[in-house]
């Protein structure tokens, strides 16, 4: 990947933070674990999105089209479950 891992960090959680409000609205989160040198990108859903039977679409339609315009360079996103305790914000 290019860039620095800081950067890519940063482009990242900038463009979860333009989805991220209609998560909470749902009782969900989504929060950044990992960015692996392979463009490997670990989420961990957390709240309605960590058990939510659209997690998947979730995933596919919302979270990765964002993440790949910030970062076009990542190679694929892994959902991980979190905490299914609603978050606060």
């Amino acid at each position: 990947m290019t860039g620095t891992s800081a950067d890519v960090h940063r482009k990242l959680e900038q463009a979860l933070d333009r989805i991220r409000p209609g998560l909470l609205r749902d009782g969900g989160n989504v929060e950044l674990l990992a960015v692996a040198a392979d463009g490997t990108v670990q989420l961990e859903l957390q709240g309605a999105c960590a058990s939510c039977p659209a997690q998947s679409a979730t995933v596919r339609y919302a979270l990765e089209p964002a993440l790949r315009e910030a970062v076009p360079e990542i190679s694929c996103i892994v959902p991980v479950p979190g905490d299914p305790t609603p978050p606060r914000g």
